[in-house]
């Protein structure tokens, strides 16, 4: 064995000392806030990972792979294990007196069994074709339709979500009730899944002077509106103003800072001030303008708004959430501290069933992106977690061009922490609204087998979508599991000519 296969020994040595020290420092800060036994090894896990991921390892990457060595690029699950194992490998081979010990099987792959188990403890056991999960959004129809539900089940759905951004309560209880009696009468587990709203950002109404043609008006490049709360006044100088619930909205968001408006498909910048309204101008707008009507969705991706997590909608949610769900969606959640708040509201309430609430967060913004391992330790200390990755907003909030960074990033992050992913919005969205499909939709459901489960959000042909995208995910599963790709064999060319 050359030199440079010694150098390279030396060197893992000297990363696996270096991040043990990090991660033990780490995991010592978290470790007394952990209740939950299940979570204490992955918390050490997540440790580990984050300290080798501060390291460029690109180099020590490429010298093991002539040597036939892992180049360390699948070790999410289990860091310390897969540097043992090369650690070990490579120091026989170069004749080390004392080498590292194998890892054993068990240890090996007990990050990847950790995570198995957190995502059935979650989303319900894997259906037999595929371990990826189906989760449905249903429509107000699954409340008044008793067929609605087991349709979806039968198509292949595993968990049911309600979007308690609509509705109301007596819906939401037929759609919980229906989906109990469905899953009892297929003999199957359905977890239910309800989101909490969160301070959703909306135009509320639309005004336009009364010398403007158009009730819903369109806004083009170059346009200037007024963006304020429910008392904004039109003016000479402005023929349109967006109202929004936003508490002292001039004061929260600065000169220059961009607004988007309907996940994107328009973008203006603040360019004043007007009688305690924002002016904003229009710099990107579809061709033939976009129309201006209540409900429109609003994004700041420059600004902290510093409004509050939970909304008083969300608290009177929330009893019956903790009563009838198995999961709490939690929209827009930024810091550990809101965790900690949404924790503090689900113990004022009595739950039902044995099983605790387990608390999904949504991860729309960019400030959750960058507290992703902190949120993942506030909350799983105590509670069985997922991740979901809301790619909407997300988008928006941190922009398109770096959505497939950043989701990946995601993905492994989770991966690390053994905590299941949920992959959402847009998903075969084509299909599940019209009906059609598109070759774009099924390569990004295709991509979303490297998660524990797949939300599609509701539609008419929802159906139809859940029985194609059980079929997707359950051929790549064949094919691969997370970033490993797996070696089955293949026939497709099987009849070629020679």
């Amino acid at each position: 064995m050359t030199n440079d296969a010694r150098t390279l020994l030396r060197q893992l040595h000297a990363i696996r000392a270096e991040i043990s020290a990090e991660a033990t420092t780490q995991f010592e800060v978290w470790r007394p806030s952990i209740s939950r036994t299940a979570f204490i090894a992955s918390a050490l896990n997540l440790a580990h990972y984050l300290a080798l991921r501060r390291r460029d390892l690109r180099e020590v990457q490429l010298a093991l792979m002539p040597l036939g060595l892992s180049s360390l690029g699948r070790c999410e699950s289990h860091v310390l294990p897969n540097l043992d194992a090369v650690i070990a490998a490579l120091g026989r081979a170069t004749g080390e007196t004392d080498p590292r010990p194998y890892p054993t099987s068990a240890e090996f792959f007990a990050g990847q069994a950790a995570l198995g188990t957190a995502a059935e403890e979650l989303l319900g056991p894997p259906p037999d074709a595929r371990t990826v999960r189906i989760m449905a959004t249903l429509s107000t129809e699954a409340a008044a339709d008793a067929t609605y539900v087991y349709r979806l089940l039968v198509a292949g759905a595993n968990v049911m979500r309600i979007n308690c951004a609509h509705d109301d309560e007596a819906t939401w209880r037929a759609m919980v009730a229906n989906t109990r009696a469905a899953a009892k009468k297929l003999g199957l587990t359905c977890p239910v899944y309800l989101d909490i709203a969160g301070p959703k950002l909306r135009v509320d109404d639309v005004r336009v002077s009364g010398h403007h043609t158009e009730r819903e008006p369109r806004v083009r490049v170059g346009d200037r509106v007024l963006l304020g709360d429910a008392d904004v006044e039109l003016s000479k100088d402005f023929k349109i103003a967006l109202c929004s619930s936003i508490p002292r909205l001039a004061s929260r968001v600065g000169a220059g800072a961009r607004v988007c408006i309907d996940d994107g498909k328009a973008e203006a910048r603040v360019v004043d001030e007007h009688r305690g309204a924002l002016v904003i101008e229009f710099v990107q707008a579809p061709p033939k303008g976009l129309r201006m009507r209540p409900m429109r969705g609003l994004n700041f991706p420059d600004s902290e708004l510093g409004l509050p997590a939970i909304t008083d909608k969300d608290r009177k949610d929330l009893k019956f959430i903790v009563a009838e769900g198995d999961m709490v969606g939690y929209s827009f959640v930024n810091t550990p501290d809101d965790v900690a708040q949404l924790q503090f509201e689900i113990l004022g309430h009595a739950r039902v069933a044995s099983k605790p609430l387990a608390i999904i967060l949504k991860i729309e913004t960019r400030s959750a992106v960058q507290n992703l391992p902190a949120l993942i330790v506030a909350a799983a200390r105590r509670d069985p977690v997922g991740v979901m990755i809301a790619r909407g907003d997300l988008a928006v909030n941190i922009g398109y061009r770096r959505l497939a960074e950043i989701q990946e990033e995601i993905l492994w992050l989770c991966e690390s922490a053994h905590i299941p992913v949920i992959w959402a919005t847009q998903v075969l969205e084509r299909l599940v609204r019209d009906g059609e499909s598109s070759r774009g939709e099924f390569t990004d459901a295709a991509m979303a087998e490297r998660a524990e489960c797949v939300m599609l959000n509701k539609g008419p042909y929802i159906a139809e979508a859940t029985t194609a995208l059980s079929e997707v995910l359950g051929r790549m599963e064949g094919h691969q599991t997370k970033k490993t790709s797996r070696l089955r064999p293949l026939h497709a060319w099987d009849t070629a000519v020679n």
